[in-house]
């Protein structure tokens, strides 16, 4: 009976009314406290301030770098191939529209799973033990 559906019992719970009287339990101050910065409209500390002591991430040392050159590998396991249906020649391409791999990035096959047919597989990298699970299925590897 769909005119009868309401949500469960306790599952919805009444908006915090803050300033609407002392019978509320948050009227007057409206749970902000007594007066100061944090009681001021648009008041209160940036994240990370600690009240002029030298802040937690200031104090820390910095480690590492970010290497600029990185190249990012979209990773499909063989059984994710396996199960693309009528199709011979699988690439990048394919496996973006697929959602096996994501646009602009590089894509490396790994081993995880079998082949049961025969398919050809171009990819930027390629495990070895998917390249021979692949040769062993009678397909080929070609790297872009």
């Amino acid at each position: 009976m769909l005119d009868r559906l309401k949500p469960a019992e306790g599952s919805k719970k009444r908006r915090r009314r803050a300033g609407r009287g002392p019978g509320s339990g948050i009227g007057k101050t409206c749970g902000r406290g007594a007066n100061g910065q944090g009681a001021r409209s648009g008041g209160g500390v940036r994240p990370g301030f600690e009240g002029g002591q030298m802040p937690l991430q200031r104090r820390l040392p910095k480690r590492g770098f970010t290497n600029i050159f990185r190249q990012e590998y979209s990773v499909v396991n063989l059984r994710d191939l396996a199960r693309v249906p009528d199709v011979e020649i699988i690439d990048p391409d394919i496996m973006v529209k697929l959602r096996l791999a994501r646009k602009g990035q590089r894509v490396k096959v790994l081993a995880v799973g079998d082949l049961n047919r025969p398919i050809t597989v171009k990819t930027h990298k390629i495990s070895a033990t998917a390249a021979a699970k692949v040769e062993k299925a009678g397909g080929k590897v070609e790297i872009i």
